[in-house]
Parts: C-alpha cells; structure tokens; sequence
C-alpha cells in the first residue's frame, strides 16, 4: 500500500481562451465533500455573471472518491476532461473548478473537451505539487506515573502531538505515518497501564 500522495500546497490559478470564451480556472487543495461544496459556492458567487462553473475533485490517498460536474455543458465534456488532468498528475484531496463566459461561438463537443482540459492544465500548471505522508492518529490513555516511559517513546518515534491532557489519567493523540503505525503501538504497549483505542 502506498503511504504517499501528491496534492496542492495552495491555490492557483489558470486561463485559457477560445473563441471569445474564457476559461479562468482554479486549482486547491480540500479534505472532503463538504469542503468541495463551500469552495465550489464561493466561485459560483465570485463569478455569478458566469454561465458555467465546472468541476472535478479526487478525495482519500486511495484515490477511491471522486465526482465530477459539467454545469450545464452537455455531457462529460468538462467535469470528465477536468477530472482526467487530476488523474494524469496522480493528485488526490484536490478540487479544480474551471469557470466558463461564454464568448458567443459555440466550440463543439470536441472543441469544449479541449478548452476544459487545456484550462485546467494551466492551473495545475501553476499549482505547487506536494508529496504527503498517509497519516493514522492514535489515542493513547495511561497512568501519570508512566508519563516518562511513554514520553521516551514518543521521542523516540517522534509522532506528532496532536492533543495532551496530563492528570492523574494521561490522555494523548499522536498523528505519525500509517506505516510506522504499527511500531509505535506494540512499543507503547509495552507499558504498564497504556492502552490504544
């Protein structure tokens, strides 16, 4: 199983022209659906003189969930070239949307493939690419007394904390690399009093 994946570092845009119609488009990156719905309503506000606002996301390091939107364009001739730029680059957890002003020539199926695709490539264009780890969070409970012998593990392994209660009963998340996962639990596991849920 790969524990890599390629997404943005931010967002970036892109252009292309065809026949009097522009195609501004975006590229960022997102974490689920419902951070797809928010960005797409925010350029369907930006550009509400627009008449389509188009758009592919690929969601998950299984590159497993995805969804594409032609706005009115006829059928597969935006989302689907959109989504085809995201699969050639091998990207996941990244939207592009491509807006569409109509320029008063219609392009043809063929001719609007081509503008889709030709407009999201150029925002991918100007998109910093980034590798990133798959990552697991583990929720570690134990007894204070144990403090120093979890601690020296974490130091050790140097996963991320992500959120620390030191009473009486200690309670950790620790974010570290799906791979390394593994590792870290059964050395943990070794103290007295922890236990991993």
């Amino acid at each position: 199983m790969r524990d890599t994946y390629r997404t943005f570092s931010n967002i970036s845009e892109g252009y292309f022209t065809e026949q009097r119609s522009k195609f501004i488009s975006y590229a960022l990156p997102v974490r689920t659906p419902e951070e797809v719905k928010e960005k797409v309503d925010t350029f369907r506000k930006q550009h509400y003189s627009a008449r389509h606002v188009c758009w592919a996301y690929m969601l998950g390091a299984e590159r497993a969930q995805f969804r594409m939107y032609d706005d009115g364009e006829p059928s597969s001739t935006a989302g689907k070239p959109i989504l085809g730029v995201i699969n050639s680059n091998e990207l996941t957890n990244v939207l592009i949307v491509v807006v569409r002003y109509f320029g008063g020539v219609k392009l043809g199926t063929s001719g609007l493939i081509a503008a889709y695709r030709a407009a999201a490539q150029d925002a991918v264009a100007h998109a910093g690419i980034i590798e990133k780890t798959v990552d697991e969070e583990i929720t570690v409970t134990f007894e204070y007394p144990f403090l120093n012998g979890v601690m020296k593990i974490i130091k050790e392994d140097n996963p991320q904390i992500i959120f620390q209660q030191l009473d009486m009963d200690c309670v950790m998340i620790l974010r570290i690399r799906k791979r390394e996962a593994g590792r870290l639990k059964e050395k943990l596991l070794k103290i007295e009093s922890v236990k991993i849920t």
